[in-house]
C-alpha cells in the first residue's frame, strides 16, 4: 500500500474554501471507488465536471476512466483528496473506508456524498456528524429511495394523522448477507478462508484493506461478498436498513433508540453476519409534530432474511416481500419503495388524501450538487443520517454481543452492557485514524 502507517494526506493538506458556484456553473467532482454505487453516482453526476477518478482496482479504474478522457486517475484515495480543483467528492467504498476516506474529505474542505451506511461503525457515525457540523459542509448519505415520490407521500400521510398516532412500525427485508443456502434450504453461515489465493494484479491489496487489520486476499471478500464480513460490512441490517429504516424516520421523527434488543436470529458468527435475523428498537415520546400530531413511544421491529412480521397476510406479503407496516391507532400503512395502501382497506375507501405539503424531489444527487451552489442543506444530510445509521449498526451490536441494550446516546454507550463498548467503537490498525 502507498505509506500505508503514513498520516492520512487529505487531512494535511491546506483546506479548501468553498468556491463561489453560480447556478449555470458545473462542480468539480471526485469519486472515490468508481463501480458498483460509485458508477451510479458517476451516471448521475455526469453533467457536472468529473475531474478525478480513484479505485484500488485499476482494471476497473482504467474502464471508467476511457468515459472521462480529461479526469486525472489515481489508485490511492488520498492522493485525490490532494488534487487542488475539487469542490466536492463522493465516496463510494465498502463500508469499512466510508469514514476515513469521508473524514479525510470534510478536513480538506470539501463537501462529500457518502454511500450508505455512512459509517462500519457507530462511533465512526458520531464522528463524522460532527465533522461535518464543524467544517459546515453540504452532505448528503446515499439513500437515493428518499428522492422518490412514494416516501413523501407516506410521511405525509403518516404526520397529518391519517391513521392517528403510530406506536408500532415493523420493518422487513427478504435479501440477506453472510450465509450459504444449503440444499435442505437452511441457511449455513460462511468460514473465513483459509486457503492462500494471489492477489490479482490489478488489485491493491493492502490498500482495499486500509483501516482493517491485515489478512490474506480471497475471492471471498472481493469484489462482491465484502458485506458478508463483519471486518468490511454489517450484513444486511447495515445495508438495507438505512433504505427501509429511512421511511419511519423520516415520517415520525425519529433519532436515537433508548432500547435495542435481539429478538430472534441464528448463532453468533465471529467472521460472517447473520442470513436472518428479527430485532427491535424503542424509540421515546417525541411530543406533537407540526401538525399537533402526537409522536408517542414507538416500538420499530426489524425482520430479514425470510422473517416477517406476523400480522401480514398471505396475500399482502406477496405484495410487499419487502417493505415497511406503521400500525396506528386509526388503521395501518404499508409501503415498500414504490407504492402504499391504507388497511383495511374497506376503512379508507372514501378518505381523503391531505394535499401535498412535501415537494418532490429534484432528484437525490442534483439535491446534493444545488445545495452545494446555494450553501445549502440537502434531506439526508449526516445530520439526519448519522443517528439512522447508528441505530442500524446498533442492531448488529446488539446481536453480536446477545444482549438488550438500554442505550445512552448522548453517552455514546450501553449503561447495562459494557461488552457492548467494543463493538460501538472504531479500531484502526496503526496510522489509520478520522
Amino acid at each position: 500500500m502507498a505509506a500505508a502507517g503514513a498520516a492520512l494526506s487529505g487531512c494535511a493538506s491546506p483546506r479548501a474554501k468553498h468556491r463561489a458556484i453560480s447556478a449555470n456553473e458545473k462542480l468539480n467532482i471526485g469519486i472515490i471507488g468508481v463501480s458498483g454505487q460509485g458508477g451510479f453516482s458517476i451516471e448521475n453526476l455526469k453533467n457536472q465536471n468529473i475531474v478525478a477518478l480513484c479505485d484500488v482496482d485499476s482494471d476497473r479504474l482504467a474502464g471508467v476512466a476511457k468515459n472521462f478522457p480529461a479526469a486525472k486517475k489515481y489508485q490511492d484515495f488520498r492522493k485525490l483528496i490532494d488534487q487542488r480543483d475539487l469542490d466536492a467528492i463522493v465516496v463510494a467504498t465498502p463500508d469499512h473506508f466510508h469514514a476515513v476516506a469521508t473524514a479525510a474529505v470534510l478536513r480538506s474542505g470539501r463537501d462529500v456524498y457518502c454511500e450508505k451506511p455512512l459509517t462500519h461503525t457507530v462511533s465512526e457515525a458520531r464522528a463524522i456528524a460532527n465533522l461535518a457540523r464543524k467544517y459546515k459542509a453540504v452532505t448528503q448519505i446515499g439513500t437515493q429511495i428518499h428522492a422518490g415520490n412514494n416516501y413523501r407521500r407516506v410521511v405525509e400521510l403518516a404526520q397529518s394523522g391519517a391513521v392517528g398516532p403510530i406506536r408500532e412500525v415493523h420493518v422487513w427485508q427478504g435479501a440477506t448477507y453472510g450465509g450459504l443456502r444449503q440444499p435442505n434450504g437452511e441457511w449455513k453461515q460462511m468460514e473465513r478462508p483459509t486457503e492462500p489465493m494471489p492477489v490479482p494484479g490489478n488489485l491493491d491489496w493492502d490498500l482495499w484493506l486500509g483501516p482493517v487489520q491485515p489478512r490474506p486476499y480471497h475471492s471471498d471478500y472481493v469484489p462482491f461478498r465484502w458485506r458478508n464480513w463483519w471486518a468490511f460490512g454489517g450484513g444486511t441490517l447495515a445495508d438495507f436498513g438505512c433504505h427501509f429504516m429511512d421511511l419511519p424516520f423520516w415520517a415520525l421523527n425519529l433519532k436515537y433508540p433508548t432500547v435495542v434488543e435481539p429478538l430472534s436470529g441464528p448463532p453468533v458468527h465471529p467472521e460472517s453476519t447473520p442470513p436472518w435475523l428479527v430485532m427491535r428498537y424503542t424509540f421515546p415520546d417525541r411530543g406533537t409534530n407540526s401538525y399537533g400530531l402526537s409522536q408517542p413511544g414507538v416500538k420499530l421491529t426489524w425482520h430479514h432474511g425470510g422473517k416477517h412480521p406476523g400480522v401480514l397476510t398471505p396475500e399482502l406479503y406477496k405484495t410487499y416481500p419487502n417493505g415497511v407496516l406503521f400500525m396506528g391507532e386509526k388503521g395501518n400503512i404499508i409501503s415498500d419503495y414504490s407504492k402504499h395502501h391504507l388497511l383495511p382497506e374497506e376503512n379508507f375507501r372514501d378518505f381523503k388524501r391531505p394535499a401535498e405539503f412535501i415537494p418532490n424531489s429534484i432528484g437525490h444527487h442534483k439535491e446534493w450538487v444545488e445545495a452545494i451552489k446555494k450553501r445549502g442543506q440537502t434531506t439526508c444530510h449526516f445530520g439526519y443520517s448519522g443517528p439512522l445509521t447508528e441505530t442500524a449498526l446498533l442492531g448488529n451490536v446488539a446481536f453480536r454481543v446477545g444482549c438488550r441494550l438500554e442505550w445512552d446516546a448522548e453517552k455514546l454507550k450501553a449503561r447495562n452492557c459494557p461488552a457492548a463498548e467494543e463493538l460501538v467503537q472504531h479500531h484502526y490498525t496503526p496510522g489509520w485514524t478520522i
